[in-house]
């Protein structure tokens, strides 16, 4: 995606001074992990202590893999055998174990190297925050950046690496030349957002929206209006905040952004008076056609994902990139266009088109999570797809976690949703989503399950040529299984959308 790989990331005398460790060998890392089952050759492998495992249980397994070298709290216990595992003895343990970092804790060593990577960058730095869509805004904002980077040299966080551990590592992963560096930052529960703003210390800010999720760990949504309001405390001077018109709590954020010093605020949606607007949706099926207004420049471009909220998604990205480049009309013009080249993540809205029966249907993927907000938008994009001849629209639904003492009532609250969509049949998985059964029309209830496993033969008997079908869930209730079995039982060579 863009993201420059650099010969070198970390020599050892550069993370020696970050964290003020002991070095063990020379050595050179052009990548930071703290997974020794998916690090690449040249990583610098964090040894991290957790509730239930221990980064140091897997040091061996990482130089194994070619890792430069491991940040450890202490040396592998096989190195003890070579005069001890502490930094008095590294000659001894440099032979016995191979390159070490050697530091008092591993967990501030990442985050002195996060801070180390900051300090020396001259990046423009964007974090990006939202109850929904922070992910797949942080993906478009690396596409439309892009086109706006010289040297192509831009950095973003991978995957939904956006809490107190992965928004470090990801920092730390910023290479010294970046031109742009995109950060997600979330939460759970109150004060995770603030200690990580002050870390990446952002020029621009974009918060998606401010909806019921995660609501389990906060009062009311108010207060995760707060939380999200965390972005603000770590602000560079003469910032720019981008905010949602169109959310209920725009007028808050705007306040606290103006309280915590923010130079500026662009907002966007479909309100006349968004700085960027959405001005047309045209859905198709390859996506849709946006027409936008992006602080004074018209801009009309394709993106290859379906539904309206991708749309108002891309025009949040474009205020953005406006606000990180002050890009000319041209410089939107490419960034839009970039955007056209961003597919559907996997379990964030991919579609694949699989065989089955002796035709051919359509699965939306979206089992990564779920949350009100989030189930009413793939339902509004289900809508938007046509199925084939005698084909049908199948919502398969999990439970939404996290939701606090009204979780069944949100749960049912999705019945009407669904039938005023035109949704011909709803499978549902979990004790929640039984709520909704309850309450859905006799014509549109197809079954009802606790688990994936149980509900998947009653899906493989009902899906048939022409279907389009929509899988979404909680992560914690995991839809994904259906979705795998699905494609292993259907050749995707057809069509396959994935990000």
């Amino acid at each position: 995606m863009n993201e420059q790989t650099l010969q070198v990331l970390w020599s050892a005398a550069q993370a020696v001074d970050a964290t003020g460790g002991k070095t063990v060998g020379d050595w050179c890392a052009n990548g930071v992990s703290i997974d020794s089952r998916t690090l690449a050759p040249g990583d610098l492998f964090v040894a991290l202590k957790g509730a239930n495992h221990d980064g140091h249980d897997h040091v061996r397994a990482a130089l194994n893999s070619l890792a430069a070298a491991a940040m450890v709290t202490h040396a592998p216990d096989a190195a003890s055998v070579a005069g001890g595992a502490n930094v008095a003895n590294v000659a001894n343990v440099a032979n016995a174990c191979g390159p070490l970092l050697i530091v008092p804790d591993s967990f501030d060593g990442l985050y002195a190297l996060a801070k180390a990577a900051r300090d020396r960058s001259n990046a423009r730095i964007i974090a990006v925050t939202g109850s929904v869509g922070k992910t797949s805004s942080k993906e478009l904002l690396a596409r439309a950046l892009a086109p706006m980077a010289p040297e192509g040299r831009v950095s973003v966080s991978a995957g939904n690496l956006n809490n107190y551990i992965g928004a470090p590592l990801s920092l730390a992963r910023l290479p010294a030349e970046a031109e742009f560096g995109v950060f997600e930052l979330g939460m759970n529960q109150p004060g995770e957002i603030a200690p990580l703003s002050r870390l990446v210390r952002p020029h621009v800010v974009l918060i998606t929206n401010v909806e019921a999720v995660h609501t389990e760990f906060f009062g009311s949504v108010d207060e995760v209006a707060a939380a999200k309001a965390e972005i603000f405390a770590g602000l560079e001077p003469g910032a720019v905040a981008v905010l949602n018109r169109d959310n209920v709590y725009f007028d808050y954020l705007k306040a606290e952004a103006e309280n915590a010093g923010v130079g500026r605020i662009i907002c966007f949606g479909r309100d006349a008076k968004a700085d960027a607007r959405l001005l047309d949706w045209t859905p198709d099926a390859d996506g849709g056609l946006v027409e936008a207004d992006i602080c004074g420049t018209r801009c009309s471009y394709r993106l290859a994902l379906s539904g309206e909220h991708w749309a108002l998604n891309s025009v949040a990205v474009l205020a953005t990139a406006f606000a990180a480049t002050v890009a000319s009309g041209a410089r939107l013009e490419d960034a839009a266009k970039a955007l056209g080249e961003q597919k559907a993540l996997p379990g964030r809205g991919a579609r694949h088109r699989l065989e089955h029966d002796g035709g051919l249907f359509d699965l939306i993927d979206e089992s990564y999570n779920a949350s009100p907000v989030a189930v009413r938008a793939a339902i509004a994009g289900l809508q938007g797809f046509q199925p084939g001849p005698g084909g049908r629209r199948i919502a398969v639904l999990g439970d939404m976690l996290e939701l606090g003492d009204d979780a069944a009532e949100q749960h049912a609250a999705l019945a009407p949703v669904l039938e005023n969509a035109g949704i011909d049949l709803v499978f549902t998985v979990g004790t929640l989503m039984s709520y909704l059964f309850a309450v859905l029309p006799n014509h549109c209830r197809a079954g009802l399950a606790d688990s994936c496993a149980d509900i998947l033969p009653a899906l493989r008997s009902e899906v048939r040529p022409g279907d389009v079908m929509l899988i979404k869930g909680s992560l914690g209730i995991n839809m994904k299984p259906l979705v795998d079995a699905f494609i292993a039982a259907g050749d995707t060579n057809a069509m396959r959308q994935e990000g």
